[in-house]
C-alpha cells in the first residue's frame, strides 16, 4: 500500500492581524522546515526564544483554547493554525511570530489557508508516520454532558462524526456532520467556518480584560435571537468550526491518525485528553508505524495550490468581482 511523504511549503507565507485575547498587532510567518521537524511555533518578540513543538507534551492548560509552552514562552489559540496546516497535510513548517498569540483572523483557519496555498506545497523524501487506531478510547465528563470516543476505521483515513447540541433553550441549533480527512475536503468544507460564542460569554471576557479589540464582525456571537451583527455562512457552520478545532487538535498527536472520533459538544480540553488516551492505547511498534496509510489526495502543486478548485462555490459567487467584505 503506498505511503504519502511528509510535506512543507515550497517558500515563505506571512499572515499579518491582531490577537483575540490581548487585541495586539501580529505578524505571524509560515517558514519551510526540513523533513522530520513537524510543526513548531517560535516567539521571535522574546530573545533566545527556541522553537516549541507543537506537541501533546508542551500543551499547557487553558480554557476555550489550545496553547503549547516551553520555559517562558507560551503561544497562545494555535488551534486554527494547527487545523490550517493539518488540513493540507502540511508535516514540517516552523512557525515564527512577534506575540503571545496566534491572530484570530476572522476566527476561521481560511486566511492561513490562502496564503500556504498562495505559496504551493512540496513533497520531501521522508515518509509520514501513522498512528492506527486499533484499541477504542473514552474520554466524558462525570455528568455524561461531554463524550469523545475514539475507535478503528476501515478506511485508511481520519474520520470526525461531531454532534452539537446545547439544549432547547440555546440559540444555536442542534446540529451533526460526519467529516472525512483530505486536504479537499478540509479547504472545501470547514476551513471557513468560525469560532462561536454567546453574547453573555463575550462579555464576561471582556470584562476580565480579553477580546477589546473584537467586534461583532471578527466571529459569530450569538444572542438570544441569533447570530448579532453577521450572518452564517452555511447553517451547520458552528459544527464544522467544533471539527476545524479537533482537527487542529487531533494535529498535536505529531502524525498522520487513521481512525474514528465521534464527539458530542467536546472542546479543545477534551480533545487534548482523548489525544492522550489513544496515544497510550496504540503507540506499539505495531500501531505507530510508516505503514498502511493511503494518501488522500494525491495531486500536482499546482493543482493543491488552485483555490477555485478547492474553495466552496459559495465562496466563488460571493467574492467574485469584489472585495471580501468579511475578511480581514
Amino acid at each position: 500500500m503506498q505511503l504519502r511523504r511528509q510535506r512543507t511549503i515550497a517558500q515563505p507565507a506571512e499572515f499579518c492581524g491582531f490577537g483575540f485575547l490581548t487585541g495586539a498587532d501580529v505578524t505571524l510567518r509560515f517558514l519551510p522546515a526540513e523533513e522530520n521537524t513537524g510543526i513548531r511555533f517560535q516567539r521571535i518578540d522574546l530573545k533566545g526564544s527556541r522553537p516549541i513543538p507543537a506537541t501533546l507534551e508542551y500543551v499547557v492548560p487553558r480554557q476555550r483554547r489550545t496553547a503549547i509552552s516551553d520555559g517562558e514562552a507560551t503561544v497562545e489559540l494555535i488551534e486554527h493554525a494547527m487545523a490550517s496546516l493539518a488540513g493540507l497535510q502540511i508535516d514540517n513548517c516552523l512557525i515564527q511570530l512577534d506575540g503571545c498569540e496566534v491572530p484570530g483572523a476572522d476566527g476561521s483557519s481560511m486566511g492561513f489557508v490562502q496564503v500556504l496555498l498562495d505559496v504551493g506545497i512540496v513533497e520531501q523524501d521522508a515518509l509520514r508516520s501513522v498512528l492506527v487506531v486499533r484499541q477504542s478510547s473514552r474520554h466524558a465528563t462525570d455528568d455524561g454532558q461531554i463524550e469523545i470516543v475514539a475507535g478503528p476505521v476501515s478506511r485508511h483515513t481520519l474520520v470526525v462524526s461531531y454532534e452539537l447540541d446545547y439544549g432547547p433553550g440555546s440559540p444555536i441549533t442542534p446540529q451533526r456532520l460526519t467529516f472525512e480527512a483530505s486536504p479537499e475536503n478540509f479547504v472545501s468544507s470547514l476551513a471557513f467556518a468560525r469560532t462561536f460564542i454567546l453574547e453573555k460569554e463575550a462579555a464576561a471576557l471582556k470584562a476580565e480584560g480579553y477580546g477589546s479589540r473584537v467586534t461583532e464582525k471578527d466571529l459569530l456571537i450569538f444572542g438570544a435571537a441569533g447570530v448579532i451583527g453577521n450572518q452564517l455562512r452555511i447553517a451547520d457552520e458552528c459544527v464544522r468550526h467544533k471539527i476545524l478545532d479537533c482537527i487542529g487538535d487531533f494535529a498535536l498527536l505529531g502524525c498522520d491518525v487513521q481512525g474514528h472520533f465521534r464527539a458530542y459538544r467536546s472542546g479543545h480540553n477534551h480533545n487534548h485528553a482523548i489525544c492522550r488516551q489513544v496515544l497510550a492505547a496504540n503507540a506499539s511498534g505495531l500501531t505507530l508505524q510508516r505503514a498502511g496509510w493511503a494518501a488522500s489526495v494525491r495531486r500536482t502543486e499546482r493543482g493543491l495550490t488552485s483555490r477555485s478548485q478547492l474553495w466552496p462555490s459559495w465562496f466563488m459567487t460571493s467574492t467574485k468581482n469584489r472585495e471580501m467584505d468579511w475578511y480581514d
